[in-house]
């Protein structure tokens, strides 16, 4: 058993192509239309265009538990996933540099660096670096 695709729950699948390619670097591997102006959209990360999928998943729009648990992840603060980085700190300076917004600056947590950023999406984002 692996994992292969992974979804996040986002409310404009434009937008979140665009902040997911354009500032996190994804590339985009399978974009197909579904009914209802809906897409089958998929990203891949540039380093491991094999590995697992993310699929923007416009869940909220038409299934309300999904778009109530995700204001609740917002509000509360917590990551609704997390991306694993080689450095939190050139990530954060870089992102920060496009305009990206951070909850939680670079902080080391025992064995591990997080930030969070808000995907702008409905969703905070964690990145990790083991250290």
């Amino acid at each position: 058993m692996k994992v292969t695709l992974i979804s996040i729950p986002v409310r404009d699948q434009e937008k979140a192509l665009q902040f997911y390619t354009k500032k996190l670097g994804f590339l985009k591997k399978k974009d197909t239309p579904l009914e209802g102006g809906n897409r089958w959209l998929t990203l891949v990360s540039k380093d491991w265009q094999d590995g697992p999928e993310l699929l923007l998943e416009p869940a909220p729009l038409h299934f309300e538990p999904s778009k109530v648990f995700q204001d609740a992840l917002m509000e509360a603060g917590f990551p609704y996933t997390q991306f694993d980085v080689d450095s939190v700190d050139e990530e954060y300076d870089r992102l920060t540099k496009l305009g990206v917004e951070f909850s939680v600056k670079p902080t080391t947590v025992g064995t591990v660096k997080v930030a969070v950023l808000n995907d702008t999406c409905g969703n905070n984002i964690q990145l990790v670096e083991t250290l």
